[in-house]
């Protein structure tokens, strides 16, 4: 069965709708792809976003299989889950303020974007998607109410919605890098932007996680 056999217009239009408003209201995400943007410029952005969208797609699997149902009702889950991710972001967080010292001037400006992989960056974005408890319970409380059971395919149902939703997180959240990325290439000449971006990266990192780690269970 193929995907459009299992949806009508009207669903996807109405998923679609609520997808954008979801995708377009700022969040940690934005935050993240930002201040990655402000480091590296508009590559490191996108590989962020592409990285925040693995962690999608790994969630929405996850909701399909009903693995996320263990987040739901395990307290105990979710509080592993949720530490592992606060702890990871304030390591990276913690790291990235060690290497602000390293920075001194617009010299390094090239270094620094090419310190960090598109491999590494992509690899921190989907672990730090991936370990955001908050995002599996989210996605199996939206996505059930545009999957038609009825219809069958259920896995399709939820493969489908949560491709289209990741697919317009990326494309808008690659905007934002490329918004970010122009003005950092006009601030990369001020030697006062070239010492402060690792601290600004390092700093959100942080925040990040902190704001994570505070993120209560609810059934």
């Amino acid at each position: 069965m193929t995907w459009w056999q299992v949806f009508d217009a009207t669903t996807i239009a109405t998923y679609m709708l609520a997808g954008v408003a979801l995708v377009i209201a700022p969040g940690p995400g934005q935050a993240l792809v930002i201040a990655r943007s402000l480091q590296g410029g508009v590559r490191a952005g996108v590989l962020t976003a592409a990285g925040l969208e693995i962690g999608t797609l790994v969630h929405v699997v996850a909701a399909a299989l009903g693995l996320s149902m263990i987040l739901a009702h395990s307290a105990t889950a979710f509080a592993v889950v949720k530490y592992l991710g606060a702890a990871y972001l304030i390591w990276l967080g913690v790291k990235a303020l060690r290497e602000a010292k390293a920075q001194a001037g617009p010299a390094s400006d090239a270094g620094s974007a090419a310190a960090a992989s598109g491999r590494r960056l992509l690899m921190h974005a989907a672990v730090t998607g991936v370990l955001n408890p908050k995002v599996a319970l989210f996605f199996l409380a939206f996505l059930p109410q545009f999957v038609h059971p009825e219809r069958g395919a259920v896995l399709l149902q939820f493969v489908v919605l949560g491709g289209l939703l990741a697919l317009t997180g990326l494309m808008f959240d690659s905007l934002v890098a490329w918004l970010t990325g122009r003005a950092r290439r006009r601030l990369a000449s001020n030697p006062r932007f070239a010492a402060w971006r690792e601290r600004v990266m390092g700093g959100v990192l942080i925040g990040l996680g902190l704001r994570l780690a505070l993120v209560e269970h609810k059934r």
